[in-house]
């Protein structure tokens, strides 16, 4: 057996098969196929796969750096010279605007952040354990090892009452909201928040789903004004995103209180759940009705959004639906990846993970309370103390004019109004900034939050 590294090469059928390979190899490294520094096979591999002599290969490739195609060096092969020249470039795209120096927008936490050592010991564990079915097609329902370490996490830190069973494996909220509204149907519209992400509104409206706002206040959801002929009602009850209340006690039973009544579903986006700095993180809504109410969660806050894993707690008679719906081949989630998540929780580097995010996150809001407390005093953070973001009450009529400042000063940063949602009623909350405190790595974050003052200075004058 000849061992090598594959390539692709097409000879023709007339002419000198020296020639026909001098020929394709120049085509390959002329047209770019063949970038500079490429390690081409060994003389005896090519030859078998090429089913030609092996002198020829080897008269092939001395011609080619004879003329300064190739190169060849004792101990690294034949390579693709350096000084070959690239194909002529195609049409130029427009260029993206280069991103702001300075990343406060929302939802992302900082990549450096995250928690490589601990995963790739939970990856060893998890591979090594694996059986060998893991690495076939798999269940689009998730991996049961992973269903089965989520029941025992949710139940204890978030208050969640489900088994394996009922739990369906996604790759986030996003992924939940597009299984959920085709299988709910579109002749009843879901009540959503008055402000929130409108990527999600727009995920309904795209599966032919129509929304309705409920207003929202310091106690979340003003759930007493959620229409009774909605089919169901999505809430992000932990902290209300963006704006930043938990719901109230009150209307926690008052919101199974009308699905009961109507028939319609709580769906429960856990955004942000884990992460409370003044108190404990308040329980899931779905542990007072399971069989009225949808969790979704993910690791895209608490981890990397790269990991693409989240899931659903389910009503028992969504979960044949949901899984019918997902398909066969489900590829989001990867079975590794889920596998690896598993062993994470079971062995408690998550615990710990979001013990360390959590400490690092109030620190942070603290540094942004203090900084505007003492360089913009009249500017406050408003809402609880958790997440990932923060909300900026701002003066009425400064919302505009402190963004086009934040640019000027490299300052990513997003504002309250795009956030609301389009058919609300007058807004109920004033102008503001939604500022994302988790992204930018330790060594940038005094120098954005000083741009973000500086900004906010002149967006308060520009603006009066």
């Amino acid at each position: 057996m000849v061992l090598g590294n594959d390539l692709h090469l097409e000879l023709g059928a007339g002419g000198g098969r020296r020639a026909a390979l001098i020929g394709a190899l120049r085509d390959a490294v002329r047209g770019g196929r063949l970038a500079p520094g490429t390690r081409l096979p060994p003389y005896r591999a090519l030859a078998a796969d090429l089913g030609v002599a092996r002198n020829t290969v080897a008269d092939a490739y001395a011609e080619l750096v004879a003329e300064g195609w190739l190169t060849s060096r004792q101990g690294s092969g034949t390579r693709v010279a350096d000084r070959v020249a690239a194909p002529a470039p195609g049409p130029v795209r427009p260029a993206s605007p280069p991103p702001l120096p300075y990343d406060l927008v929302q939802g992302k936490p900082d990549p450096g952040a995250f928690p490589r050592a601990a995963w790739l010991a939970a990856a060893r564990r998890a591979l090594t354990d694996a059986p060998h079915e893991a690495f076939g097609i798999g269940d689009p329902q998730g991996r049961i090892e992973l269903r089965r370490a989520l029941v025992e996490y949710l139940a204890r830190v978030r208050g969640v009452r489900t088994s394996p069973d009922r739990i369906v494996i996604c790759s986030g909220a996003a992924h939940a909201l597009r299984l959920l509204a085709p299988l709910l149907g579109t002749a009843a519209p879901w009540a959503v928040e008055a402000y929130g992400l409108p990527f999600h509104r727009g995920l309904l409206a795209g599966a032919g789903v129509s929304t309705v706002p409920v207003a929202v206040d310091e106690d979340g959801a003003r759930v007493g004004e959620i229409p009774r002929h909605a089919g169901a009602v999505l809430l992000t009850p932990a902290h209300q995103f963006p704006t930043g209340g938990p719901l109230h006690p009150e209307r926690r039973t008052g919101v199974l209180e009308w699905a009961r009544a109507s028939g319609g579903l709580v769906v429960e986006d856990d955004y942000d759940g884990e992460f409370r700095y003044d108190r404990r993180p308040v329980g899931a809504v779905q542990g007072l009705d399971p069989e009225r109410t949808v969790f979704i969660g993910s690791v895209s806050k608490s981890l990397s959004p790269a990991l693409r894993i989240g899931w659903m707690c389910l009503p028992s008679a969504l979960v044949d639906g949901v899984v019918a719906a997902k398909g066969e081949r489900e590829p989001y989630a990867s079975a590794t990846d889920q596998l690896t998540l598993a062993d994470f929780l079971a062995c408690g580097a998550y615990d710990r993970h979001v013990r360390r995010m959590r400490q690092r996150h109030r620190g942070r809001r603290d540094r942004l309370t203090a900084a505007l407390a003492e360089r913009v005093p009249g500017v406050r953070v408003t809402g609880i103390a958790a997440g990932l973001h923060a909300v900026l009450k701002l003066p009425p009529g400064t919302e505009a004019a402190a963004l086009d400042a934040a640019a000027r000063h490299g300052v990513a940063v997003e504002g309250l109004a795009s956030y609301r949602h389009p058919e609300a009623p007058a807004p109920t909350h004033p102008d503001g900034l939604v500022v994302g405190y988790a992204t930018p790595p330790e060594r940038l974050y005094g120098a954005a939050l000083d741009a973000l003052c500086d900004a906010l200075r002149d967006g308060l004058r520009d603006g009066t």
